[in-house]
């Protein structure tokens, strides 16, 4: 909702016709009966304004799955080189803003299982040569993590990273530790795949590193309750 002007009068309009999508389930349910489990989910991009509006969409709709996330900052996309000429190239200020809006965004608006992709942006800081070492940010880190999960909310694994080239998923492994050592109690996994090819993208990779780290289970969304998975028995 009220994705940046400038960006839809360049033809990037992102409309979800809820309806439509609920009624392709019920076919695909029906199609692949005994087959396969087919799930309703929703990716929300939050903005604090929008909290009101995006409770009613929930609401409305019997959603297995809401994944809550951050793509917009200060009104502008990461994605596009804009935002970042707004604030001279600054790396370090725009991750620093980008989890503190994360933070802002939990406390307007909690009706969501997980947040997805926490360090996102990092994806698009123009310079390559750039080092992201979550350290440096753990004091807004810690904050947003504390508030996500006095929330009652988990976070996501989200394997894209790998994917645009980076040698890690989101968030960096730090943060996904970080998240447990304060009281965290789920995650799910996610390849955010805007492609068939990239479905399940390095599911078999993130899933030998979750283990490295200690962690034991992942956690899947049925009727908005989370249902606990062994990490082993992780199925590709």
């Amino acid at each position: 909702y009220e994705y940046p002007k400038q960006y839809m009068e360049e033809g990037l309009i992102f409309e979800f016709d809820v309806d439509a999508y609920f009624q392709k389930i019920e076919k695909m349910k029906s199609r692949y009966q005994g087959q396969i489990e087919i799930l309703a989910g929703i990716e929300l991009g939050i903005k604090p304004e929008l909290a009101p509006r995006l409770n009613q969409l929930v609401e409305s709709y019997p959603f297995d799955f809401v994944i809550a996330s951050s793509h917009l900052l200060d009104n502008y996309d990461p994605y596009f080189p804009d935002y970042w000429k707004t604030i001279h190239n600054d790396a370090d200020y725009a991750i620093r803003r980008y989890f503190q809006s994360i933070k802002e965004n939990v406390e307007a608006f909690s009706n969501f299982d997980v947040y997805g992709h926490l360090d996102y942006i990092i994806r698009y800081v123009p310079d390559k040569a750039f080092q992201y070492e979550p350290e440096r940010y753990q004091e807004i880190i810690d904050k947003l993590l504390t508030t996500i999960i006095q929330a009652g909310k988990g976070i996501e694994v989200n394997t894209a990273g790998l994917k645009y080239g980076l040698p890690f998923a989101h968030p960096k492994e730090e943060l996904l530790k970080r998240y447990f050592e304060l009281g965290g109690t789920y995650i799910t996994i996610g390849s955010d795949g805007h492609k068939p090819e990239h479905i399940a993208y390095d599911f078999d990779k993130e899933a030998n590193l979750l283990e490295k780290l200690g962690i034991t289970h992942y956690t899947v969304f049925e009727q908005r309750k989370p249902i606990i998975c062994n990490i082993k028995n992780f199925v590709l």
